[in-house]
Order: structure tokens, then sequence, then C-alpha cells
């Protein structure tokens, strides 16, 4: 298996590099960077010296089995055809692909889709909701990070109509790694330590994406208030959801609709009472975690997930789609464990 990616020194890239060196089927890797192109990938990463990962290409991209494209919006979607007609697999790590209008795609990101017909052809990735989907295909739009977080915990619910949607309401976290590498007034340490905050009020980009897979899972069209923060840590993200259940529904309820969908999920895990999710369960691997409990004062569902954002929000989701796509085990290569403490 010959394997590439673009984008390999942001951090999504690098966490790739890291999870596609140890998969017992990669046997060549092609590492690319428009920026650095022609440097040893142990200049820009130095914890990488004496693994031999080479020197890094510029986008001439050779011929390769599956491509892994961590790559700015708009620059996926302008090269994936020429990708696909050369036989190669691509999983799309940014949003060309997660959403199925290019109106929307466009209102939201301020660019004209450089391919509207791939669009019917992309799988949105979530092998938890979509497995049965993904197998097989060459065109695969890895999930956001807080689509992730947000859509295991509420699409079963959805499905089986427990839950009322007029006010849906997810309050999410996430670590600085989550901004990517780049270099930006808000990341940097200064602005970031001993400080905690909300950004894309009521206009972050992830909010189509999430509620174009909700709608999906209710039946109808919905909306949600959905705020993210940044949290002075390095990776990590923890959703809060406050929704309200239907008459008659019950915290148990909930809990047997998530074990009835989840109970194969080698990824997905629901916690036992009393004890919440936390980022640091999730840190450095693939694997979610989920609690809820019934407001009985309010009638409210509160409903937690923890992910990590750079594995199961991104790089490790991504080779969980390789392995699918190809009809390997699912957890090849990505089953480790958090690192704790």
């Amino acid at each position: 298996m010959r394997v590439g990616v673009l984008g390999a020194t942001g951090y999504a890239g690098q966490e790739l590099v890291r999870l596609l060196r140890r998969h017992e089927k990669i046997e060549e890797l092609f590492l690319s960077s428009s920026s650095v192109a022609g440097q040893e990938y142990a200049e820009v990463y130095p914890h990488w010296s004496g693994q031999d990962i080479g020197i890094l290409q510029d986008e001439n991209v050779p011929d390769l089995d599956v491509l892994f494209c961590a790559l700015p919006h708009g620059l996926t979607a302008s090269r994936a055809r020429g990708f696909l007609e050369r036989d190669m697999k691509v999983i799309d790590l940014g949003a060309d692909f997660r959403l199925n209008s290019a109106q929307i795609y466009e209102e939201w990101y301020k660019l004209k889709h450089p391919d509207v017909e791939l669009l019917a052809e992309a799988v949105y990735g979530l092998p938890e909701l979509n497995r049965e989907q993904i197998k097989g295909k060459s065109l695969i739009a890895n999930p956001g990070c807080y689509p992730t977080a947000t859509l295991l915990a509420l699409v079963p619910l959805l499905k089986d109509r427990l839950l009322y949607t007029e006010t849906l309401i997810i309050d999410a976290k996430s670590g600085v790694s989550g901004a990517g590498r780049g270099v930006s007034l808000g990341n940097h340490y200064s602005e970031v330590n001993e400080n905690f905050k909300a950004y894309g009020i009521a206009s972050h980009r992830h909010t189509p994406e999430i509620e174009q897979e909700l709608s999906r899972a209710a039946g109808r069209p919905l909306t949600v208030n959905f705020t993210p923060h940044l949290v002075p840590m390095t990776r990590g993200m923890l959703a809060t959801i406050y929704v309200r259940v239907k008459e008659g529904i019950h915290e148990e309820d909930l809990r047997k609709c998530w074990l009835k969908h989840y109970e194969e999920e080698p990824f997905v895990h629901i916690l036992p009472r009393g004890t919440w999710p936390q980022t640091k369960f999730a840190s450095g691997s693939n694997h979610v975690f989920l609690q809820l409990t019934v407001d009985q004062r309010t009638g409210n569902a509160i409903i937690v997930s923890a992910i990590d954002n750079l594995m199961k929000g991104a790089a490790g989701q991504a080779v969980q789609n390789m392995n699918l796509i190809m009809g390997w085990p699912e957890e090849q290569g990505i089953s480790g464990t958090a690192l704790w403490p």
C-alpha cells in the first residue's frame, strides 16, 4: 500500500504520520508540504529524529492507493477529481465535501465551491453512523471535530424520536490545537494561557455541518444553538448538550437507545452512572466517552461527550475511514487507549 498525506506538517497531518507509520498495511508513505518542501520531516518535527521519515515533497502527487488531504478549505476540492481519475481513494480532512449544498458551503466559507458535481459522490465519514455507506467508496468527507462529538451523542436519540428539537443547545470546548498550527494573535500563549473564551458565536463554520446531519437523523430540518469555546490546553474536546426530552421518556430510555446503537462499537463508550466524560479519558486516542442525565426540574436531558480533537476529531477517524474503505479491520493502527495522566 502506498499512502500519501497532503499538508503533512499541520497538527492533523503530523498525527496522521504518527498513525500511518505504525499501520501494518502501509508500505510506503508520501508526505507533502507546500511551505517546507525539500526539508527533512525531522527538521520540522524534531521528535521524529532518527525515524527516517524522509524528505517532504511538493504537491506533485505520485500514484498512490490512498491520499489524505489535510489542507485549508477550497484546495482539496480543486484537485480531488484528478486524484480520483487516477484511481486514488481520497479522504478529505477539510470541509470541502462535508456539506451537501454548494450554496450553504459558499455562504459559510465565503468561497465558491471548486467542484460542485463531486459533492454527490462524497460520503460523510462518521463510521459509527455511516459505516455501510463508507465501505469501498473513493471520496470520504472526514467530519469536523465539533460535529463528531455532537453527532455521536445526539443522532441515535433523534432517530428514535426521543427528543424535542425546538431548542437544542450545544456548548462545546476545544483545546488550542483545534485551531491548527498557523500563527494568529488569538492562539499566542499569552492570549490563551489562564484564559477561557467563547468564539465563533452564532457563526462557527461547523454549525451547518451539525445541522445537516442532525436534520437527517430527525427526518426534518432543525437548527441548533452552537457555541464553541477555547480552553487553555493543547488537545481534547468536551461538548455539553441541553435538549428537552419528550413526554413519557425517561433517562433509562435514552441510555437504552445508546446501548442498542453502540453496543458493538469499539470506540464509543457509555460510562457508568455517576462517571462523567473528561478530555483526559480520550487524550491521544480514537475513543469517545458519553454520559447523560435527565434533570427532573427542567425536563431537559444533559448530555456530555468527550473526544480527542486531533484523533477521533481528525486523524484517527480518517484512518478509521481508510480501514473501512479498504476492507481492513476497523481498529487497525488506532486501537490504543489514552495517555494518562
